[in-house]
């Protein structure tokens, strides 16, 4: 019977999903525009540097770019069954708000990877290979954990906030910074001490590290810090958001 109950709010999420195209083609439309841009437009200054293939480098911080987005701003889902009365219903019923929360999160989740599986499937488009397909399998595995956390922190930050202007603000003042702080987008040799210790202490950048780590086979960290410190971020998040869900008054 709770299993039940979280598998019918996961199918909601997934069902809202589908039946909104627009949120697909704004899902595929900034992660191709930066593939074709950066992509090939620094890859050939990438290349004379000396650094390799840059479309290599690039794709795993454009995956996480577009989990990032995506599992964040499902929090706007939480905002609106408050503004709608449909929390407010499922809080009076005699359900675990965890199991709530889980049903709902676990949809955002599962949404995220699917965006993050579909730009991985474009990048193989544009001549993006794997460096072992093997490791691809454990990649997955470790966009799924970030997805689960950042779909947490996502409803941990809704829970906090009334209204979709605060929501937006605090995302953009949070996704921003960590996306361009993470190394996403640039090696993280030989940067400024300031701009290292900001890379150094953003969960991002090791989700990006594992990702290129295993997809690309260039780590910054190497895989057992960067899985470490996402264990612990993974840990962190979901507590945050328990913690929030829980103050939320009807």
């Amino acid at each position: 019977m709770d299993f039940d109950i979280i598998r019918v709010l996961w199918l909601r999420q997934i069902k809202r999903y589908y039946r909104s195209g627009s949120r697909l083609l704004g899902t595929l439309g900034q992660p191709i525009l930066l593939l074709l841009a950066l992509g090939y437009g620094i890859g050939a200054i990438y290349r004379k540097a000396g650094d390799g293939n840059y479309l290599n480098f690039l794709v795993p911080g454009i995956v996480t770019q577009t989990v990032l987005l995506s599992g964040i701003f499902w929090g706007i889902i939480i905002l609106q069954d408050k503004r709608f009365g449909f929390l407010s219903e499922l809080l009076v019923a005699p359900v675990k708000r965890l199991k709530i929360l889980l049903g709902s999160a676990i949809g955002g989740a599962t949404i995220s990877v699917m965006q993050g599986i579909i730009v991985f499937v474009v990048a193989l488009a544009f001549g993006f290979r794997p460096y072992r397909w093997v490791d691809v399998p454990l990649a997955f595995l470790v966009l799924i954990v970030m997805c689960v956390a950042l779909t947490s922190l996502g409803a941990g930050i809704a829970s906090s906030v009334d209204d979709f202007q605060g929501f937006q603000g605090i995302n953009n003042l949070i996704v921003t910074p960590a996306f361009f702080l993470s190394g996403a987008l640039y090696p993280l040799n030989n940067i400024p001490g300031v701009l290292k210790f900001i890379t150094t202490i953003n969960p991002i950048t090791y989700m990006v590290d594992a990702l290129r780590g295993l997809l690309a086979n260039q780590s910054h960290f190497g895989l057992q810090t960067d899985f470490i410190v996402m264990a612990i971020s993974f840990v962190l998040a979901i507590a945050f958001a328990v913690n929030r869900f829980n103050r939320i008054q009807m």
